[in-house]
């Protein structure tokens, strides 16, 4: 069964979540959108070896600490393709919000019903066009990492590039107002949550 913590990192508070099995000593982090020596401490503090960095989206402050941890760990870096336009564009993106430079990793290509360690992807487009969750079954439970498509009492905005409101309703509806009630919603940024809450009462997208 996989173990899982999560905490903020960067300047924007992107949740950074790492996830591994106790067993084989192995995991994966999602989003580590800053503070990379922040999260290496941290892994290092769990004793797992990490064998991918797993995003979300490709929004600079999801990717922040990617290529730095990449060539720490030697590991592959996933990204559904669809957003493969926001990592070349990553000096725009930074320079709109006055951010300092991110330095652009290398991705590889993530696709809907991938797995990595029983987590499975669900391809949730409308924040990005290759926005990601990523769902499992971990030791307290059913979980869903959310990135910037799901929010406790809210959604992920859809003006910035490639955005689609039509489409972040739909991803909602679809891909995961069908899943357990139950299950802890960890979004991109802020506090948690359950589907069960936020099909009944966010005030952009109901079940």
């Amino acid at each position: 069964m996989l173990h899982l913590e999560s905490f903020p990192v960067g300047p924007l508070s992107c949740n950074c979540s790492l996830m591994w099995d106790a067993a084989t000593g192995l995991g994966v982090v999602v989003d580590p959108g800053g503070d990379g020596a922040k999260i290496r401490r941290r892994v290092e503090a769990l004793g797992f070896k990490v064998t991918a960095l797993l995003h979300t989206h490709a929004h600079f402050d999801h990717v922040g600490a990617t290529r730095e941890l990449q060539d720490l760990w030697q590991c592959p870096a996933h990204l559904h393709g669809d957003d493969t336009f926001l990592i070349e564009a990553l000096p725009q993106q930074t320079g709109m919000f006055g951010m300092p430079t991110v330095p652009q990793p290398e991705m590889a290509d993530l696709e809907a019903g991938d797995r990595y360690m029983k987590l499975s992807t669900l391809h949730t487009p409308g924040h990005t066009p290759g926005s990601c969750c990523f769902h499992g079954e971990f030791v307290k439970g059913k979980v869903l990492l959310a990135g910037d498509t799901l929010f406790c009492g809210g959604v992920g905005r859809t003006d910035l590039w490639g955005g689609s409101w039509e489409l972040l309703e739909q991803s909602i509806r679809r891909e995961l107002y069908v899943l357990d009630g139950a299950t802890l919603v960890i979004p991109g940024h802020g506090p948690v949550t359950t589907l069960g809450a936020e099909a009944a009462t966010n005030p952009f997208v109901r079940a």
